[in-house]
């Protein structure tokens, strides 16, 4: 190839992939301010529970209450 052609050629595959790299940064953005509207509107996203998980988040707010009961009775753990 001659000298043009070849700087016509690697120029628009420079372009090409800062257009792509550029389209991904912009659908992450995107996404990330989806994730910030929805904590700001109190969401959270939806995310499937199985009882297993229900049963150690109790057992883990019956952990904090008992450390805040014992904190409020003055008495070290």
């Amino acid at each position: 190839m001659n000298e043009p052609t070849t700087l016509i050629a690697m120029a628009s595959f420079g372009l090409m992939g800062l257009s792509i790299a550029l389209f991904a940064g912009l659908k992450g953005w995107q996404g990330w301010l989806e994730v910030k509207k929805m904590e700001i509107a109190g969401q959270r996203p939806a995310e499937p529970r199985s009882p297993a998980m229900e049963r150690i988040e109790i057992a883990d707010l019956k952990e904090r209450i008992r450390k805040l009961e014992s904190i409020a009775a003055c008495v070290d753990l």
